[in-house]
This record gives C-alpha cells, structure tokens and sequence, in this order.
C-alpha cells in the first residue's frame, strides 16, 4: 500500500505543476484521498462486506466530493484532478495513467444489466464536465473533451468532442476538417431540409392549381 502511495503522488507530481510538496498532496489532494478511501471499500465489497464498503464509499463522497462505487475498477496511478461532483458507477473499469477533471460521470443509462458503466483504457484523459453513459470502451491514450456526451465506442489514440461526442481526431490525424466553431448545426440543417421540402410541396401545388385552372377553361 506504501509503494501505491508513493506512486500515485509520483504522478500527480509529474502531472499537475500546481503541486509543490509530496506533504500538500497526500494531505490537501481530494482526488488522491477518493482514491486512497476506494482502495479500502472495494476490499471491503470483493470480501462481501457490502455494508461497511458503501459506509467507506459515502464517507469519501463527504469528505472529498467524489463518489465512486465500491464495486469499480481502479487502475493504477489514477489522478482525479480537483474532482468536485466526480461520479463512477459500479461496473466502470478505469485503466492506468488516467486523468480525470471535475465533474465527470462515468455512468449508466439505465438500460443495461450486468455490465453497466464504461471501461475506460490506460492514458486517456476526461476533460471537466464529460459525460460517459454506458457499457462501451475507451480506447488507450483517447481524449475526451470538457462537456462531451459519450454514448458509444471510442477507438484508441483519438479525441472525441461534442454532444453527442464524435471523434475529430485519430492517431494525431484530424478526421473531418471542422472546428467545434464550424460544426453543422443539426437541428438549423433539420430545418433547413423541412423548408425546402415546404417549398416543394407549394410549387407542386400551384402546378396542380395551374392545371386545374386550365382544365376548367377547356370545358
């Protein structure tokens, strides 16, 4: 438990140039107790002692802001940056190396049984405010951006954005050559269709009025 430790503050260290001391962050890092706390729940819940795995689990969630299931997998040197109103469900599956901001629901839509919430891979990055909803996976070294809506796969070395979230960029090559500035509107292109079907339709109107019109006349 020592060595973990000592890693996971390695980490964070290395990661956040915020971070001064090895004292501020194993005693000021929320993110880092989060972690620490679930260590001792999932032990608790892989040992079926489900009651006194949610009591560490909901002290956590008191304490540090930061709610994540007992039954979740934890990979190692997992940095929860800030982590204010962080939520991870019951079935996530978190690999090593990965950064995640304040914010982030890695959940369930409710739909699904068994396997419920998502499995993120190893050096991902979950930008602040991201929601991952479902039982798909997130390929190693992706990157999620802050407010994105994740609801299928993500392949690995890629960044997805956007709600719904689609994939911009993969293995360092851009995907499509849009902006989140110079992305379609789907609900303007929506209405933009419905018009011209409008427009449509009054012309096939008036040529019937036309004919109608000039039957009339003939008779």
């Amino acid at each position: 438990m020592l060595n973990r430790l000592k890693e996971d503050i390695a980490a964070i260290r290395e990661r956040d140039p915020a971070a001064h001391s090895f004292l501020e962050i194993l005693l000021l890092y929320p993110g880092l107790r989060a972690v620490r706390m679930h260590r001792r729940s999932n032990w608790c819940w892989r040992h079926r002692l489900f009651f006194m795995a949610r009591w560490i689990s909901q002290r956590a969630v008191r304490k540090t802001g930061i709610e994540i299931h007992p039954g979740a997998t934890l990979g190692r040197r997992l940095f929860i940056d800030h982590g204010t109103g962080v939520v991870i469900g019951e079935t996530t599956e978190i690999g090593d190396d990965v950064i995640i901001y304040q914010g982030v629901t890695l959940g369930g839509t409710g739909k699904d049984i068994g396997k419920r919430h998502p499995t993120i891979g190893s050096g991902v990055m979950i930008g602040s405010g991201a929601k991952l909803l479902g039982p798909f996976k997130v390929g190693d070294n992706s990157k999620i951006a802050a407010g994105a809506l994740v609801l299928r796969e993500i392949p690995p070395n890629s960044t997805a954005v956007g709600v719904p979230a689609r994939v911009v960029k993969l293995n360092g090559r851009r995907v499509e050559p849009l902006d989140q500035l110079d992305t379609p509107d789907p609900v303007a292109q929506e209405i933009c269709q419905l018009h011209r079907r409008v427009h449509k339709l009054e012309r096939e109107m008036e040529l019937i009025t036309m004919e109608t019109h000039e039957d009339g006349a003939g008779i």
